[in-house]
């Protein structure tokens, strides 16, 4: 995998469509990023026990049904250059909704910047996935919030392809808006193509101005099948 053209591919995006997507819809869609190859050669990473640092078997913490691994330093360089190339065009965004909900909350430029502040507040572990479901599987509505200090967006790639190594498995947001009742979405992600999402909060414009809008994110039961994906975290863990 070439590591510059990945970085490349991602710089490449509509930035500004990708942001007018995530307050439209609460969520953006890239188009294929990868190629199947390069969906099987990060696939092929989950077999190899010394790439990752913990295990975590979602159905004994009732979590769901599947598995997931994370992994350890030094990560893979794929996933690695996938993580800095996202997050300089998401850190511009993070930025503009830490204003728009009057937070005092100001994220680097860099990956490299942001994650020496995550050591200053003893988050050290990182924190980029694999999550692997068979038929049945399903990942809860959750948030992923490792310590103080919490990215306010998040990637996930899909390495398999839908309709034809798995079926169902959508990825799920739930969205909980002052006053009202929750919003889902369930979404097709196409092999190789990621979505971007809130982690925790985001802003919704309201009469009155910006208001701050809980989310939520899983993954539907997998009909049949085998589904794996890459999830991408920035903010790294205190354990």
């Amino acid at each position: 995998m070439k590591l510059e053209s990945l970085g490349r591919r991602i710089e490449s995006l509509d930035w500004g469509a990708r942001a007018s997507d995530l307050d439209l819809r609460g969520y953006a869609v890239t188009p294929a990023l990868l190629s199947a190859g390069e969906c099987a050669e990060l696939g092929a990473l989950y077999g190899i026990d010394a790439l990752f640092r913990k295990t975590v078997s979602m159905e004994r913490h009732s979590y769901g049904q599947g598995e997931y691994r994370y992994f350890r330093e030094p990560v893979p360089e794929p996933v690695a250059a996938l993580r800095h190339a996202f997050y300089a065009p998401l850190a511009s965004i993070a930025n503009q909704w830490a204003e728009r909900l009057h937070s005092g909350d100001r994220y680097p430029d860099t990956f490299d910047a942001y994650q020496l502040l995550c050591a200053d507040h003893g988050q050290v572990h990182p924190t980029p996935l694999m999550l692997d479901y068979h038929a049945d599987g399903y990942n809860c509505l959750h948030q992923d919030n490792y310590g103080e200090l919490a990215f306010p967006l998040q990637v996930a790639g899909m390495l398999s392809r839908p309709g034809v190594d798995f079926g169902g498995g959508e990825f799920l947001l739930v969205e909980q808006r002052p006053r009202k009742q929750s919003r889902g979405e369930a979404i097709v992600l196409e092999q190789g193509c990621f979505i971007i999402f809130p982690n925790r909060l985001r802003p919704v414009q309201g009469v009155r101005g910006d208001h701050r809008v809980t989310v939520r994110h899983g993954v539907s039961r997998i009909r049949s099948g085998h589904r794996r994906t890459l999830g991408i975290i920035f903010h790294d863990a205190q354990k």
